[in-house]
């Protein structure tokens, strides 16, 4: 059954020097789920909209906003596609024009894959058909990527606008969560419930279904069901109420407050200072976390901060060392050293072992104003500008 969250609509642009960083450790967090989970694993998180939210965060893009649908699947789509025989994984479509070529991307996979093209263009076609005619709620979609592996198993995300009240709502499918196109086939929709729509694929709507035309003359009218609200505030800022400061203060005493080499399963990690550590275990437990682990993205901003500066800068140096020590686990592990690896796959382990009876600090604020206090430390960054060192010692101003 679906579920409902809002995003606020932001247009802005992704600046290069993040779009890079962004494609190469999605791309690598790809892999590491490849390796150790296999590649219908990746489908399936895709397809579970918290992780992706969480994905966006660790990536550095705005905490809660709809730019990070596009921003997300296209870094994915650059670093994923050029692999995809290795990987077994491909992503086709886009935002826009990118979206219309969604079949004729799908016709070449099945040409190489032997995959049955006509059906995989088929579920396209009708995934969007329905997010964009059968349900009715104010949203024009504009995004639709759709993303498969090489053993036909396949996860749908598209994005639709509503220009009205500045609002996005995200659609996710996962071929193997339902059983019929038109009938509650989401994983998850990602939007406010806004009440009486038109849902066509609400299971009351069963009786007078017999093809899409067909009921929109009828105009049957369904309140869409909401079992759980995800609700992304139009505040921009990062606040203690988005964050469960219980797991959050975990990850940061594991990473401050204790030294890694305290740990056997750290000691591969060598070299790598608290404030990486800090954002390899968020990224590990984007790879390794169990579902239940994403039910507060926000949480995952404090791996990389966000563009616009939410809740801090982005630390481009930290970002960089995350993405190599990544890269060199993976790498190793090809050649049977797997043991920088494990230690990256502990650190999400460890961090729920400490949360356990962990006592978070509640000054949340603190928190935010050391991370831009030190941002310049690590070549922090926004669409803005440079952090530079705090004027006086106490602030820190951006050129």
């Amino acid at each position: 059954m679906p579920s409902y969250a809002d995003m606020p609509l932001h247009y802005g642009h992704v600046p290069p020097w993040l779009a890079k960083r962004m494609s190469l450790l999605g791309g690598a967090i790809v892999e590491a789920i490849v390796t150790d989970y296999g590649k219908g694993e990746v489908i399936r998180r895709l397809s579970d909209p918290c992780w992706f939210q969480a994905l966006g965060c660790v990536l550095g893009m705005d905490w809660h906003s709809s730019g990070i649908t596009t921003s997300v699947m296209g870094a994915l789509k650059k670093a994923v596609n050029p692999r995809s025989k290795e990987l077994g994984i491909y992503i086709c479509g886009g935002k826009g024009r990118h979206s219309r070529q969604t079949p004729a991307e799908l016709m070449a996979i099945a040409e190489k894959t032997g995959l049955p093209g006509d059906q995989l263009v088929h579920s396209s076609k009708l995934t969007a058909k329905v997010d964009n005619t059968a349900i009715q709620d104010g949203f024009q979609l504009y995004l639709h990527s759709f993303i498969l592996s090489d053993e036909g198993e396949w996860a749908v995300v598209q994005q639709g606008m509503n220009d009205a009240d500045s609002m996005a709502r995200r659609y996710h499918w996962h071929s193997s969560a339902f059983q019929s196109y038109t009938e509650s086939p989401h994983t998850f929709i990602y939007g406010r419930n806004q009440g009486l729509i038109l849902n066509l694929t609400a299971t009351q709507a069963a009786a007078t279904k017999g093809g899409i035309l067909q009921l929109l003359q009828e105009k049957p009218a369904h309140l869409l069901p909401e079992i759980r609200n995800l609700v992304m505030p139009s505040h921009h800022d990062v606040r203690a109420e988005n964050v469960n400061l219980k797991r959050l203060g975990a990850v940061l005493a594991l990473a401050h407050d204790t030294r890694p080499a305290d740990f056997d399963s750290l000691l591969m990690l060598e070299g790598v200072g608290p404030r990486t550590l800090q954002s390899l275990t968020l990224v590990s437990e984007v790879i390794h976390g169990t579902p239940s682990r994403f039910e507060d993205p926000a949480r995952f901003s404090f791996a990389h901060g966000g563009k616009d500066g939410h809740p801090f800068p982005v630390p481009v140096r930290i970002y960089d060392e995350t993405i190599d020590t990544l890269r060199d686990a993976l790498h190793k592990a090809k050649i049977g050293q797997s043991d920088k690896q494990d230690a990256i796959r502990k650190l999400a382990v460890m961090a729920q072992q400490l949360e356990k009876d962990f006592e978070p600090n509640a000054n949340f604020d603190k928190v935010i104003a050391r991370e831009r206090q030190d941002s310049w430390k690590y070549s922090g960054r926004t669409v803005f500008g440079k952090a530079a060192p705090p004027k006086n010692g106490d602030q820190l101003s951006l050129f």
